[in-house]
């Protein structure tokens, strides 16, 4: 069975991101506010962009990896950026940027513990 991951523009100016069996009920569920909690307070909404799989369960594992993302990496994807996706995805945490900053790009092995300063 086919399934959709897609996003949507809310009134307030934030992105919902769902998947669904059916695109176009889903659609008039949201607008009719019968959707979910957030789009229901966020009325009207517009469907900016959607991706079509051959099965539900990956719709929905693609949902989740997208509502993980940060504003700006949607966007990318929204816009087609597919290469900016990669900068986009960086992980900023502490840790990352200690790691990073210590690396030779052209290992694949990140520092010792011991390397990380605290």
């Amino acid at each position: 069975m086919k399934g959709y991951m897609y996003i949507l523009g809310c009134s307030d100016g934030s992105y919902y991101t769902g998947s669904t069996k059916c695109l176009e009920k889903r659609l008039e569920q949201h607008q009719n506010g019968k959707g979910a909690n957030h789009t229901k307070k966020r009325l009207p909404v517009k469907l900016l962009y959607y991706e079509q799989y051959n099965r539900i369960d990956t719709a929905f594992y693609r949902e989740k990896q997208v509502q993980g993302w940060s504003r700006a990496k949607k966007e990318a994807l929204m816009r087609g950026e597919l290469d900016e996706l990669h900068n986009l995805a960086e992980c900023m945490n502490r840790t990352h940027f200690l790691v990073f900053r210590k690396l030779d790009f052209g290992s694949t092995q990140p520092p010792e513990e011991d390397d990380l300063e605290p």
